[in-house]
């Protein structure tokens, strides 16, 4: 079997929330292949917070899409686009969410 490959991430920011994941997909494609777009939505309301992650296949890909998109106007707003960083997880994270998880539970 065949393992799925990891791609690069892209962070992309200030999107309108008119802002579709097939219009980011078209707009990264030329870049090279995209293996995913996740415009990330609000939990609660379902409305697109206004920023999105784009996977694609190289490191090189992502580096040249990133460099060449950011500034670059989609549905009338420049977008902020920049290689994603990992989540760094440190013991203040998983303290903090541990204290919100407990908070929650009254």
């Amino acid at each position: 079997m065949q393992q799925p490959s990891a791609g690069e991430n892209i962070f992309v920011g200030n999107l309108a929330t008119t802002t579709t994941e097939t219009a980011l997909r078209t707009l990264f494609a030329p870049f090279g292949e995209v293996l995913s777009v996740n415009l990330v939505l609000d939990r609660d309301t379902g409305v697109p917070r206004g920023f999105a992650f784009v996977e694609m296949r190289t490191a090189e890909e992502a580096a040249t899409a990133a460099a060449a998109l950011d500034g670059t106007v989609l549905d009338g707003r420049p977008l902020r686009v920049n290689l994603a960083r990992p989540k760094e997880l440190d013991s203040d994270n998983i303290h903090g969410s541990m204290r919100r998880h407990r908070d929650h539970r009254t």
